[in-house]
């Protein structure tokens, strides 16, 4: 047996690099024990370095299984060095078997890189800052209880996300600090070392019991994005069990109150604001990974009008503004013709990222899948508290399901009003780019007269509202 000395339990380029040598030089995975910091093992041999392979020799894997590896290498699984490298040895022999999803080898690592994808979700969504005192000012601390070896693969984030703080994050395993211009490791830490409240905790709590709507209480959904063992760390969390026990009594009590016009706060410019500034950070799903920014709606806070497109194409999302391209300009010529001043509409999207495949310098657009269009739907709700449009528009099946809830057909639904839970009005129709995809002139012609007389008549509707 051999054994492979690693430097953390999070070390992937220890493990990269040894891989690879054990790889081109024959060694099966059941010869390698894989031995962390000063571990040992009673079955391994003295600790030897890797192989040395062969002058010249080289091999190549697929991106797909360096990103799995990346992520499932962090979870506490003990056997996920081994596993990781099986598979290696595997795609040397059956380079597509990564593609195989009954693979059973194939399904455990990725059921592995899930959970810490997960974790580092949790992670990111649910730290909490606390402000204390010190010689240099003020520092933010937080507690957090990872599952799995995340904190230093997560460190990033919170860098760019929290730039201009000063702040440390505790966990039993390992503390990371930001001072402003590096970041710093530390020991674990025990929960007690970090601030147990904050002045502005009282702030947060009066909004999470504003914004809590018991209509849209699903407790099961609740928990299972929002785990009770999370709850100690969020100072919004005691008020979970009292809206949830008085929801049935408040959601009866909406019922019977008649409808209000709908209002916007007072500082719906600066909360906007402070909205857009939190997307451009957002990691919900995983296509931030591939974009240039996030691109978030855009138009006047009091608007009546609002659209909802599919997602940001290329342009948009190199210029990081929605509806600029082809399908944009062509949105624009038929808003004119219907009567509609842009200006005075906000503009979105339902997905906030460009999803797209790249072939050569290309990107080719892709439809957002459904994990992905419940994702980015926290974003649009938002939106929609705070823009309070009389009409909301969805523009192509992508922002019809975003918008309902569920797939829609849009033969079926365009050209008539739908009352929206909000009280707001929902119209569905094509999205323009259909228009520039459509082969045959004529054809082309006639949807595109169909489609300005829709937004002649939605436009008529937001007048008449008014």
């Amino acid at each position: 047996m051999i054994c492979a000395p690693l430097s953390g339990p999070d070390d992937f380029e220890g493990w990269r690099r040894a891989a690879r040598a054990f790889a081109l030089a024959g060694i099966t995975p059941s010869q390698i024990v894989w031995q962390i910091g000063g571990e040992r093992d009673l079955f391994a041999t003295e600790s030897l370095p890797p192989p040395s392979p062969s002058q010249g020799a080289a091999f190549s894997v697929p991106r797909a299984f360096v990103q799995l590896a990346e992520a499932a290498i962090l979870h506490r699984d003990p056997e996920r060095f081994a596993m990781l490298y099986a598979l290696l040895a595997q795609l040397r022999e059956r380079p597509g078997s990564l593609e195989d999803r009954a693979d059973p080898l194939v399904r455990r690592v990725e059921a592995l890189a899930k959970a810490v994808r997960r974790d580092m979700h949790k992670m990111r969504a649910f730290v909490r800052f606390r402000e204390l005192a010190d010689d240099d000012g003020s520092r933010f601390v937080a507690w957090f209880e990872p599952e799995h070896h995340i904190v230093r693969a997560n460190a990033g984030f919170f860098v760019r996300r929290f730039a201009s703080m000063r702040w440390s994050i505790l966990t039993p395993e390992r503390s990371i600090h930001w001072d402003g211009e590096t970041v710093s490791e530390g020991p674990g830490a025990h929960r007690g070392d970090a601030p147990a409240d904050d002045p502005v905790e009282d702030i947060w709590k009066g909004y999470y019991a504003a914004i809590f709507n018991p209509a849209r209480l699903k407790t099961g959904a609740m928990l299972s994005e929002m785990p009770k063992k999370y709850w100690r760390n969020l100072p919004e969390a005691s008020l979970i069990p009292g809206l949830v026990a008085g929801a049935q009594a408040r959601e009866a009590a909406m019922i019977a109150t008649p409808p209000k016009p709908p209002s916007r706060p007072g500082n719906a410019d600066a909360a906007w604001q402070a909205l857009r500034g939190e997307a451009m950070a957002c990691t919900r799903c995983p296509l931030y990974h591939d974009t240039t920014q996030t691109v978030f709606g855009e138009g006047p806070v009091s608007a009546p009008l609002m659209f909802v497109g599919e997602q940001p194409g290329d342009q948009e999302d190199l210029a990081g503004r929605p509806f600029v391209g082809p399908a944009g300009q062509l949105f624009d010529r038929a808003l004119e013709e219907a009567g509609i001043d842009r200006t005075r509409t906000y503009v979105t999207n339902a997905v906030k990222h460009f999803k797209h495949e790249r072939r050569g310098k290309r990107r080719i657009h892709q439809t957002p899948e459904t994990p992905e269009i419940k994702a980015c739907r926290w974003w649009l709700e938002q939106e929609w508290d705070l823009v309070r449009p009389r009409i909301i528009v969805a523009l192509g099946a992508t922002a019809g399901r975003a918008l309902l809830g569920k797939a829609v057909t849009i033969s079926r639904m365009r050209g008539a009003p739908i009352p929206l839970e909000s009280g707001a009005q929902g119209w569905i129709t094509i999205h323009p780019s259909f228009l520039l995809r459509l082969p045959d002139e004529q054809r082309k012609t006639e949807e595109r007269a169909r489609f300005v007389r829709e937004l002649r008549v939605i436009g008529e509707q937001v007048r008449a509202l008014a």
